[in-house]
């Protein structure tokens, strides 16, 4: 990101020295006005929105499709081989490096754990932050959904929030401003300097927010043509109209905001989520509840085992035959 920032440093001076020269004469000055009130369009692209994805050891073939069906759905991302590093005392350095390297201003790196059984993401925007570890549930890839619709690749989507999201929020749940901010950073795709990119919007990606949790859902715009015949013309012209459906198209997944750190994958921690329970101890109590129930078998087990003593009856003894049994009698 060096030479981008370099590049807009010489932007600045070189629109500055343009409007001190058109301050002296009137014909000038109109036009650096014209370009102080539409500064996006005349940056540099190298300062554009472009994601660098990667992944850590250890990932599954599951969160290799989950990241391959959203680089195919985002067309300003750059997929990046695995990151060969096992302290993440390092991703500070390393992937800001990278993300320096391939002039990317936003990370989406998925941490894999516990031999793929926990993935984690870290959504960070290079190289000064912030930076949010999400909890990464429930994927299914589109492959695996199977779903009927269909986009174009290399079109642009519409990111749609819901009413959680929203200005205004609630005591505890300020931090959604900036999740907010950071998922349409990368969801969002540029209009121009993408390479690949085709002008169409052609799908729809919507971000919900319920139970504490957000939830990702991707769908297509489908435009079915139709023909209306009015009846109360007498000449009967026919009207064409469009008729706009959503259809699903897969990659769903459930992100779990765990904290927020103030810089790039390091800083101090400005929002912890309280509620937040990590894997090891859902595992942990799932184990605890299978050996409770092992231990109450046991209990039961052994307290017939006393019964049976109580009362005199041995277990897996033989019964004692009386005189007049037929097998005694007639041996």
């Amino acid at each position: 990101m060096a030479h981008a920032y370099k590049a807009l440093s010489k932007f600045q001076d070189g629109s500055s020295d343009s409007s001190d020269e058109g301050a002296k004469s009137s014909n000038s000055s109109s036009v650096t006005l014209g370009r102080e009130d539409s500064p996006s369009s005349e940056l540099p692209l190298e300062l554009k929105s472009r994601i660098l994805m990667l992944t850590s050891r250890g990932v599954s073939y599951r969160h290799r499709h989950f990241l391959a069906d959203l680089h195919s759905l985002l067309p300003h991302t750059y997929k990046d081989t695995k990151l060969d590093t096992k302290s993440s005392n390092n991703y500070n350095s390393a992937l800001n490096a990278l993300a320096d390297l391939h002039s990317c201003n936003y990370i989406f790196f998925l941490e894999a754990r516990k031999h793929g059984q926990d993935l984690y993401l870290w959504l960070a925007r290079a190289p000064n932050g912030p930076t949010i570890k999400f909890s990464v549930n429930n994927i299914h890839t589109m492959g695996e959904l199977g779903f009927g619709g269909n986009c174009l690749k290399g079109g642009r989507g519409i990111v749609v929030f819901d009413e959680s999201f929203e200005d205004g929020f609630a005591a505890g749940q300020e931090y959604k401003g900036l999740v907010r901010e950071m998922l349409k950073g990368v969801f969002c795709v540029p209009k121009t300097g993408v390479k690949g990119m085709k002008p169409f919007i052609d799908r729809v990606i919507g971000v919900f927010g319920l139970d504490g949790k957000i939830w990702v859902r991707v769908y297509e715009i489908r435009e079915a043509e139709k023909r209306e015949v009015e009846k109360r013309e007498v000449d009967n012209d026919k009207h064409t109209g469009s008729n706009i459906t959503l259809v699903e198209i897969g990659l769903r997944f459930v992100l779990n905001p765990i904290i927020i750190q103030e810089g790039s994958f390091g800083g101090p921690v400005i929002y912890e989520n309280k509620e937040y329970v990590s894997s090891n101890q859902v595992r942990r109590e799932t184990r605890l509840l299978k050996a409770a129930k092992h231990l109450r078998r046991r209990e039961e087990s052994e307290g017939r085992t006393a019964k049976r003593d109580v009362l005199g009856l041995k277990a897996r003894s033989k019964k004692k035959r009386a005189a007049w049994d037929n097998e005694i009698l007639f041996r």
